[in-house]
């Protein structure tokens, strides 16, 4: 039986996302990326760019299409995560 994920592996699993999409990714395939409702990912979201984990950009020609991009203190949480996780690996936990 598959484990649900917690609340900070879904987080982990947005900003790693982005990181895989070279910092910056259209929210529509962050939805898909992520296996989160268009609500949850909102409410994500707003949370990760109040922490100034993510910042939202627009762009193209007229500006309206919107962006997603990973911060500074973004790549350090997925770096700070990962470390956590092999060390928790590293007891078998």
């Amino acid at each position: 039986m598959a484990k649900r994920r917690t609340r900070i592996d879904i987080i982990s699993d947005i900003l790693t996302s982005i990181q895989n999409k070279g910092g910056r990714i259209k929210p529509t395939h962050l939805l898909y990326k992520a296996n989160l409702s268009y609500q949850l990912l909102s409410e994500y979201l707003e949370e990760l760019q109040e922490k100034d984990l993510v910042a939202e950009e627009m762009v193209g020609k007229k500006q309206t299409k919107k962006e997603i991009l990973l911060t500074e203190k973004g790549y350090d949480f997925l770096d700070k995560y990962s470390q956590m996780r092999r060390f928790q690996e590293s007891f078998g936990l």
